[in-house]
């Protein structure tokens, strides 16, 4: 008889990870099985031998998979539950698909996807330094900072091209589903076989995919968002973010891990190469790579031939500027204009949805709002209700004030759906597709369309900001560019900076003329005047002394902990009373501001205020967390946002 630890993905003890278990045959560390845990079955993974305890066992059930889990996974599954102070069952339930006990009929084959040709790729100098840099060392981490249209693809194909000749897997991340159909047609005219994954295959395609990479012996190609670094690959050997920037990468459930970091640690473990892309990096990860030395630039276009946009940059403070729309200038319809008659491809992006974000009586100022979140509803006129954004929260619209009976009912503020209203009034012949939470096919599904150029203009929130070439795509014009700078994060003035840059960097990738169009309230803004001309040196010279004074990342470490109450006055109680057990108890090095309402301080029926520690020892804040009251706290370490 043999005896196991093994580590259940049934939390059994808020402490306790691992339990003893008999087996009759030798297992594997890492092999998963079947368990029973009082009356109940669960899935365990065999974490090491021990020697017979002096108490009674259960007996292992059976073997759920024969071939153990990659030692660099295990070792990873370890690090992020110490790391992000997590139980360990919750981090095995995020990195294993569902339904492992379940029997799957066996797929015939992988689906379809999109590919081109691209022919041999050609590299110029700075590419192949590039390679030469990152595949001059055995592993790593690279940051490869590159412009907008400075062929970072091409660099992630032959890096990959390297490592599969060498006999070693690779996963490649993005953001967002959507980029995944551009990438696999960029690497499928190059690799046998590419393996695509994301949260909208079934439960079964996910299983049924996860285990032929576990059974698999032959270099294995992965694309997908953050989930897809779990992929049981033998033999990793790069690891490839692209987007790298992306707050998409933090998962926002526990375990709420950095992809980014999580990559970090699992190249380490596996002696794989790490390469992070972007052509706007984090502020906290470019000055992280400067230190070490990481930094891969890429200066240039791609093509030489290449003629970069003419960018037109629109004061929304002038009235005069807007003679024909409300909210659409005279300079950035002309343009749309010229560019349709010549046949070519639009875009005009908004970072907001809906109609309308504000719903109000224009004699009493009664404004419609949620009655769980109590934030303003959005408009959605196609669909005639107001929406929240943040519960779904909907109701139809009044046709008189609730309040004062009045019918002078007025909505207030743009959206996507008005973007799409108005450029249909004004071009009544143009092809028209819009890309939000709120469409039903998303980029992913469009994509072909998208590339071939049979829309003519699309509108879209961030989703279409991102990392997308479009060959036929010649104007560019954003809607309100500053939109985000009023939001009380220490972030925003990056993230508007990024938004501004990438999406004016969808455009200048050719030998095409092409033509960019900026409206903004603070043209003057350091967001908006280096994120136009696309000068990251620039915007992070200024960025990371602002960071500096004000003690943020990568500074201090953070750590946001949240009360989450019924009501508001339980809520304030709990957080006055954690201050000052925080005060009395709390390391030296950390500094505790607050506690303050949430930005959304009410949210699907709950009251919720925060308190924002900071400190230049991220264990003296790992620490705090264990001061916490066992109920009514959120605890996120190092959070994308403070909102």
């Amino acid at each position: 008889m043999y005896y196991y630890e093994v580590s259940p993905l049934k939390i059994t003890h808020a402490t306790k990870s691992v339990l003893t278990y008999s087996s009759s045959e030798r297992l594997k560390n890492g092999q998963i099985v079947a368990i029973e845990i009082g009356s109940k079955n669960s899935v365990a993974i065999v974490e090491r031998e021990v020697e017979k305890p002096s108490f009674e066992t259960k007996s292992i059930l059976s073997i759920i998979e024969q071939q153990p889990l990659p030692p660099a996974l295990i070792k990873l599954q370890s690090w992020i539950s110490g790391y992000y102070t997590t139980h360990p069952a919750h981090v095995w339930r995020t990195m294993l698909p569902s339904g492992l006990t379940k029997t799957r009929r066996a797929t015939g084959g992988h689906p379809s996807r999109p590919s081109r040709d691209n022919g041999d790729i050609r590299l110029n100098s700075d590419q192949n330094k590039a390679i030469a840099t990152i595949m001059g060392q055995p592993s790593g981490t690279h940051l490869l900072h590159g412009i907008t249209g400075s062929g970072k693809t091409a660099v992630y194909i032959e890096l990959a091209k390297q490592t599969v000749a060498a006999g070693r897997s690779v996963i490649i991340l993005v953001p967002e589903i959507a980029l995944t159909s551009q990438l696999v047609a960029d690497f499928t005219p190059h690799f046998t076989d590419v393996h695509v994954t994301h949260s909208t295959m079934t439960e079964a395609a996910r299983h049924n995919l996860w285990r032929s990479v576990l059974q698999a012996t032959d270099p294995q190609v992965i694309i997908g968002p953050r989930s897809a670094l779990f992929m049981p690959v033998r033999n990793l050997g790069l690891i490839i973010i692209d987007e790298c920037h992306e707050p998409a990468f933090k998962q926002e459930q526990s375990p709420r891990y950095s992809a980014v970091r999580a990559a970090a640690m699992l190249s380490r473990y596996a002696t794989a190469r790490l390469v992070l892309g972007s052509a706007t990096p984090s502020i906290t990860d470019y000055y992280l790579a400067k230190l070490s030395d990481a930094v891969i630039e890429l200066p240039e276009l791609a093509r030489t031939n290449a003629i970069k946009p003419t960018v037109s940059l629109v004061d929304m403070t002038k009235p005069h500027n807007f003679s024909r729309s409300a909210f659409l200038s005279t300079k950035l319809l002309e343009t749309l204009s010229e560019t349709l008659s010549n046949g070519q491809q639009a875009l005009l992006f908004h970072n907001r949805r809906g109609s309308a974000p504000i719903t109000l009586c224009e004699a009493c100022g009664w404004s419609a709002s949620c009655p769980r979140c109590y934030t303003p509803l959005t408009l959605h006129a196609d669909e005639f209700r107001l929406r929240c954004h943040l519960c779904n929260y909907t109701e139809k619209i009044p046709t008189s004030c609730p309040s004062c009976h009045n019918a002078n009912i007025i909505h207030k503020g743009i959206g996507t759906k008005r973007i799409e209203e108005e450029v249909h009034r004004l071009f009544p012949e143009a092809k028209i597709a819009r890309f939000d939470g709120d469409t039903p096919t998303g980029v992913e599904q469009e994509y072909q369309a998208l590339y071939d150029g049979d829309i003519d203009i699309i509108i879209g929130t961030q989703v279409v900001a991102k990392g997308l070439d479009l060959p036929h795509l010649r104007f560019v014009g954003v809607v309100q560019a500053d939109s985000g700078l009023a939001l009380p994060d220490y972030q925003s003035s990056e993230r508007v900076f990024q938004l501004i840059s990438q999406v004016t960097g969808r455009v200048g990738r050719n030998e095409h003329t092409s033509h960019v169009v900026i409206q903004s309230y603070q043209p003057q803004h350091p967001s908006v005047e280096f994120g136009i001309a696309q000068d990251y040196g620039s915007f992070y010279t200024w960025c990371i002394a602002e960071r500096q004074r004000a003690h943020f990342p990568p500074f201090r470490y953070l750590l946001r902990l949240t009360a989450v109450y019924k009501t508001e006055a339980g809520a304030i109680r709990a957080s006055r009373a954690l201050i000052g057990l925080l005060r009395d108890k709390a390391p030296s090095s950390v500094e505790v501001l607050g506690p303050a309402p949430a930005f959304y301080e009410r949210l699907r029926d709950t009251y919720r205020w925060q308190i924002i520690l900071k400190s230049p020892k991220r264990s003296d804040l790992a620490d705090v967390i264990n001061l916490l009251p066992p109920k009514g706290w959120q605890a996120e370490l190092d959070p994308v946002s403070l909102l």
